[in-house]
């Protein structure tokens, strides 16, 4: 949630860094600074009628020592209109409060100053690529086709118990989501992050904490009797620890790694690179969060993005950063860089990692701040997230890329998990 002063102080500058999200921002703060003046305006009217009211309660007492009588029922009377209009105030103030939360709560986060404008993901910018780019051969098979040559994962038993997206891995193809589960869990806790395992459920109030509500309401999947939802991200749960927190300056930056299952209903997404493991409506992911100081936050991110790439060398898989533009970059991310490797059967880049900076507009929803020791004034702390990493289209590429006449080759960082050195 951006700032409310903020967007009173500088309301062109907010409409003109949305626009680089094509957001149409100006009727919206035009709003907000509208319902945010009417909301001062009653609660000064309001304070104003209770100091006369107090006032008055004081009067009646002391016409009533002289035994003015008259005067003070007058008096009285007066007294309970004031209370009924500070009453019919103080609902208005609150009627017009709920609306200008949900004004600012679908405002997206402001982007920060390298974001280029753009339309969609054709329009972002390569940040780097590496040069070993495998080339397809005539025989090379696609993902979907390998896993079910090798007996890694049954697509059509996952339709029969749950429907399509929901694939049942087996034998190696079990062991390998295993493996890269703990070859990732691993690496990040050596890079200095505390692992945490989270519900796979949250309640609304955690998913406008972290801006998945209202913004993603209808690609969550809901469980209505209970009023909960199946988390899009481990970043869900693992940053809503710190909801409603003043943490202590010493503990930042906090830094957390999870693995847990992802649902997401991919609404609208029908036809879109549905094959094998593209898209999925359940998936394994290892999530990186951390919570920082605001001044430190870039160099945070910097630090995640070389952390996310070291993964995908030890994997021995070819990839690329690229930076998201306008278009392309989420509700409320600040900036956002995309790992994708390539996939040789496919011919064709896969995301498997965003990393992003959402500076202080998860915090500002979730009323997360940090107090240094002997300071009475709070801070905002800024939040950042990455995937490290997704696996399903990590496993596409591994079994792509790798694939031989002998068999399904294995990078050396996952052998000694998987007690081999091939699919066979």
């Amino acid at each position: 949630m951006l700032n409310l002063k903020f967007i009173q102080e500088n309301k062109e500058t907010v409409i003109e860094r949305l626009a680089v999200k094509n957001f149409d921002a100006r009727e919206p703060v035009e709003k907000i600074i509208e319902l945010d003046n009417l909301r001062k305006a009653l609660q000064q009217e309001a304070e104003a009628k209770q100091a006369e009211m107090n006032a008055t309660a004081k009067e009646i007492g002391k016409l009533m020592q002289t035994g003015q009588k008259e005067e003070a029922e007058k008096a009285r009377k007066e007294t309970a209109q004031l209370k009924n209009d500070i009453a019919e105030l103080n609902n208005r103030r609150n009627e017009v409060g709920t609306q200008l939360n949900d004004l600012l709560l679908r405002l997206p986060n402001l982007p920060h100053i390298s974001v280029a404008k753009g339309k969609s993901d054709a329009d972002n910018e390569i940040v780097k690529i590496v040069d070993n780019i495998p080339q397809k051969h005539a025989d090379d098979l696609p993902h979907w086709e390998l896993a079910k040559k090798y007996d890694l994962i049954d697509f059509e038993t996952g339709v029969k118990i749950t429907g399509a997206g929901f694939p049942l891995y087996k034998g190696l193809g079990a062991r390998l989501q295993r493996a890269l589960i703990t070859f990732f869990l691993d690496e990040n806790t050596r890079a200095g992050y505390q692992e945490v395992q989270p519900p796979l459920m949250v309640n609304a109030d955690s998913g406008y904490g972290t801006g998945q509500l209202p913004d993603k309401d209808g690609q969550m999947y809901y469980v209505g009797e209970d009023h909960l939802y199946l988390i899009p991200t481990a970043e869900v749960p693992v940053t809503n620890i710190y909801r409603d927190m003043i943490v202590e300056g010493e503990r930042l930056p906090i830094k957390n790694t999870a693995y847990s299952a992802c649902f997401r209903r991919e609404a609208g997404s029908y036809g879109k690179d549905v094959r094998g493991l593209n898209r999925l409506h359940q998936f394994d992911k290892v999530e990186i969060v951390q919570i920082t100081r605001p001044e430190v936050s870039y160099e945070a991110l910097d630090g995640m993005v070389k952390h996310v790439e070291s993964l995908l060398v030890k994997l021995e898989l070819p990839y690329r950063i690229v930076r998201l533009c306008g278009g392309d970059i989420s509700f409320t991310s600040a900036l956002t860089y995309d790992f994708e490797v390539y996939s040789k059967a496919q011919e064709k880049w896969l995301e498997v990692s965003s990393v992003s900076n959402f500076e202080e507009f998860q915090a500002n929803r979730l009323k997360l701040r940090f107090k240094d020791k002997g300071d009475k004034k709070t801070t905002v702390c800024h939040t950042l997230n990455g995937s490290a990493l997704a696996l399903p289209r990590i496993v596409a590429a591994l079994l792509e890329n790798n694939q031989c006449p002998e068999g399904i080759r294995l990078p050396k960082v996952l052998q000694a998990f998987m007690g081999t050195d091939m699919i066979k």
